[in-house]
């Protein structure tokens, strides 16, 4: 009986494909994919558009600045890209639901495919809201466009799937992983720096008592 790959899938719908090429073949997510625990790829719309020129945006009715994407290309590339059942379809706006740790949690465990819709200029036609399944932003401000957004959620997605990150432990602690707590600080050699000194509980060998200053130590994010 065929079983469908577990592989984490990416796919990103995007006028600037080339924008992912660097942050694709750098670091973790380049080992993850040689590996063979993720994969990603961007889709360019404009291999959707029927015109000669490729065009993919044009003036918004009722007048106005800017250019709006046209929703033909962007469902008929939404349409080509083949789907698995645990899939996600996401529409990057500044007017989304804000990113979070526990989305990027949800997102590794409950998906092996999310889908990026990445807008630029004046925004989307409307009616793609209805081929989608969330609208999702990375902060209160505008980017120029969706494709650093999709980078940032692909990463914190990413580094949560079981391979990704070599020590599981520095998951367990690390900012986030507890509600609205931020790591405690971190040192390392030289002992001391500038006459600026490691605490010396770090230093004792004594692990409870390391532990206890630790948790002392956490912060709440600031809100």
């Amino acid at each position: 009986m065929f079983k469908e790959s577990t592989i984490m899938q990416f796919d990103i719908i995007t006028i600037f494909p080339t924008l992912f090429d660097s942050f694709k073949d750098e670091s973790l997510i380049k080992k993850a994919e040689d590996k063979k625990i993720l994969s990603i790829r961007a889709y360019d719309v404009r291999r959707w558009a029927e015109d000669t020129h490729k065009t993919v945006d044009d003036k918004p009715y009722g007048g106005g600045p800017g250019m709006i994407l046209k929703i033909e290309p962007l469902v008929k590339t939404l349409h080509s890209i083949k789907r698995k059942k645990r899939c996600r379809v996401m529409l990057l706006t500044p007017g989304g639901i804000q990113f979070n740790q526990k989305k990027a949690i949800n997102f590794s465990k409950n998906y092996d495919q999310l889908i990026f819709l990445c807008g630029r200029y004046e925004g989307f036609d409307a009616r793609i809201k209805n081929y989608i399944d969330e609208e999702l932003s990375i902060g209160p401000y505008v980017l120029n466009g969706g494709e650093v957004a999709a980078m940032v959620i692909i990463e914190a997605v990413a580094r949560l799937i079981p391979g990704m990150i070599g020590n599981k432990a520095s998951l367990i602690e690390e900012t986030f992983q507890i509600k609205d707590i931020i790591e405690y600080a971190q040192y390392t050699r030289p002992e001391v720096f500038n006459h600026q000194k490691v605490p010396k509980v770090l230093l004792s060998g004594d692990h409870k008592k390391i532990t206890e200053w630790r948790k002392k130590h956490q912060k709440r994010v600031k809100k």
